[in-house]
């Protein structure tokens, strides 16, 4: 790689205003002035030799798919799991007991105790309740 330059390509910009390579070697020398004679003379390889002087990459190769999104999903999947790890700890052993207000036998004692109250009887749940039968109204 040649030392850091203002090299800058995109599929949007694809002409970079200077060469991928600035410095040249001794063969890379010798190649550029090869390039000024009949290209018909050049092989294959000396072509791409002297793209590869001047741009970094092919639209294919920029076009080309990248693994990229395997990491991100592995690290969003790898998080879920430690804050699922997490707030399974905390219920195990942070939190406190449930209040014996939130059981359901509490519930129905004190639906129970509402009913034999007989609160709220004209809109209320005492008003949906028949006494007679002891069983919700149809």
């Amino acid at each position: 790689m040649p030392p850091y330059t203002s090299y800058h390509a995109q599929r949007t910009y694809p002409m970079p205003d200077e060469p991928f390579c600035t410095e040249l070697n001794a063969e890379q020398r010798a190649l550029k002035e090869k390039e000024k004679g009949s290209w018909t003379q050049l092989s294959h390889a000396e072509k791409v030799a002297l793209y590869r002087l001047q741009f970094h990459e092919t639209f294919a190769e920029m076009n080309r798919r990248s693994n990229e999104w395997k990491t991100v999903m592995g690290c969003v999947f790898f998080f879920f799991g430690l804050t699922a790890l997490l707030i399974w700890w905390q219920r195990v052993y942070v939190f406190p007991e449930k209040p014996i207000t939130l059981t359901d036998e509490w519930k129905a004692q004190q639906l129970q105790r509402i009913l034999d109250m007989k609160g709220n009887p004209v809109q209320g749940l005492a008003s949906r309740w028949d006494y007679e039968k002891k069983e919700w109204k149809k």
